[in-house]
């Protein structure tokens, strides 16, 4: 599913490479290098073309414990790992050569749908929302917003220059439909923070005029 991690702890990191049976393509950058942000547009477009992996962003220059924990040199660096085992790297603006080699490795990825039981669902549904220290469910991704509400909670979170992470609900219906039940909240978007949901759009809304999810975040 085409979803993209933005590192904010060592400790979500750790979660997210440790992971049973997950491909991750980290993406290791820094920012006002251009070589950088060329490779970070690259990087998600290989997302949504490739979904079947998960991809991790870690600016290198905030943590670089786990940049010289992974042996990473000079940026932009790309590293291929499941179970936190290191199975492919990129260095350099290489487009093509990492393309290729996010191409083999998603071909590689059992692709086809799971139907989890309802344990299961929970358990998933309740990691992903714990994914980032800031979390959105959304229609759409934040580069391509799907509906309106989407595109809102969009551009406030980028006013307020919050980092976070989200989730696609229109790539999994069981997600969709068992986050509704879970938080007992009918719609989306919805925006949860440090693992508690805070609501959708009108809510976020009234909690930025009053300065409440600014002291959250």
């Amino acid at each position: 599913m085409p979803i993209i991690y933005n590192i904010t702890t060592e400790r979500q990191f750790q979660r997210l490479v440790s992971k049973a049976n997950a491909i991750n393509v980290l993406n290791f950058w820094a920012s006002g290098a251009e070589p950088c942000t060329h490779m970070n547009k690259v990087f998600c477009e290989l997302a949504d073309s490739f979904p079947s992996l998960t991809y991790i962003q870690v600016e290198a220059e905030a943590f670089p414990a786990i940049a010289q924990s992974m042996h990473v040199g000079p940026v932009p660096s790309f590293l291929i790992v499941k179970e936190n085992r290191t199975l492919d790297v990129v260095n350099g603006a290489q487009a093509t050569e990492l393309s290729n080699l996010v191409a083999k490795y998603n071909n590689a990825q059992d692709s086809k749908p799971h139907t989890f039981s309802d344990n299961e669902l929970e358990f998933r549904l309740r990691d992903l929302i714990q994914t980032d220290h800031v979390m959105v469910f959304m229609k759409g991704n934040p580069s391509k917003p799907r509906c309106g509400f989407s595109r809102q909670v969009v551009e406030l979170l980028a006013e307020l220059q919050v980092k976070y992470s989200s989730f696609d609900i229109l790539t999994d219906d069981q997600v969709r439909q068992g986050l509704k039940a879970l938080s007992d909240w009918p719609t989306y978007p919805q925006i949860y923070v440090k693992g508690e949901l805070v609501g959708g759009l009108d809510l976020l809304k009234e909690m930025i005029a009053s300065g409440e999810f600014q002291d959250m975040v």
